[in-house]
């Protein structure tokens, strides 16, 4: 309305306008003060004009006038008002995702425990082998040529495949056993067994038959490649295991065994 009001001032009400909002969209970008530094320009080129109008050709001052002088930089402060806002509140969801992420003990496509209660668990469970000497033993287990095998099925494939072994993992350990999901891009899992390595050779031979019934198209449903397992085994130690991650290490390098 303000703008239509006066048809012999259209363009310049028109080019205020666009003044106005050019100054707020630079202002979202760059910051409040480089923002009032233009409407101090603003203010001044405009106050000098409407003086020449007013003294030079004779037209009376409008309260129009004092409104572009006010309004625009009131916009300003609004759109940076709430621009500050909704970056406080991206900051506050970036925070909450990041200690989400540092926080979460589960892995969402698998439902296993992930890397992070894995070093908290194997502290304990490192800590009752050697008071109680009871034999323990990590897994690693891997699916051999994983990277090949993505490219061959579909993402929604490569999920179920992921859900589905983590699955037959669990069924092939006991209840007192913990299965792990240690690297979900690299399809990782870490099994840790209460058991010497003799007994963990009898689960390693058990899940690597369980596997094979998962690819090849040896059930309905089944994906159209052979999955096949990797798997490293390394029985804890207190003198040879220093740390739940250097435990890892150890487990990792038996993977290059299994051939």
């Amino acid at each position: 309305m303000v703008v239509a009001s006066d048809p012999n001032r259209f363009m310049e009400r028109i080019l205020l306008l666009n003044f106005a909002m050019l100054a707020a969209i630079i202002t979202y970008f760059t910051s409040m003060t480089f923002g009032l530094l233009l409407h101090i320009v603003f203010i001044f080129g405009y106050g000098t004009y409407t003086l020449y109008q007013a003294i030079v050709i004779g037209q009376t001052v409008g309260p129009d006038t004092y409104f572009w002088l006010l309004m625009t930089p009131l916009y300003t402060v609004a759109v940076w008002l709430l621009t500050l806002g909704m970056r406080q509140l991206q900051t506050e969801n970036s925070s909450l995702k990041e200690s989400n992420a540092r926080l979460a003990t589960m892995d969402r496509s698998t439902n296993l425990r992930n890397a992070l209660l894995f070093q908290k668990d194997a502290t304990v469970y490192m800590a009752l082998s050697t008071r109680y000497g009871i034999p323990l033993t990590l897994l690693v287990m891997q699916v051999r040529y994983w990277n090949e095998v993505r490219r061959m099925i579909s993402g929604e494939q490569m999920s179920e495949a992921l859900f589905e072994l983590s699955q037959m993992s669990e069924k092939s350990i006991r209840s007192n056993d913990t299965i792990y999901m240690l690297d979900n891009e690299n399809a990782t899992w870490g099994l840790l067994l209460f058991t010497d390595k003799e007994g963990a050779t009898i689960v390693m031979d058990r899940l690597r038959s369980s596997a094979r019934q998962l690819g090849g198209g040896e059930r309905a449903g089944g994906y159209q490649v052979k999955l096949e397992l990797r798997i490293g085994a390394s029985q804890y130690g207190a003198e040879s295991v220093k740390s739940p991650l250097d435990w890892i290490e150890k487990a990792r390098k038996q993977l290059e065994y299994d051939v």
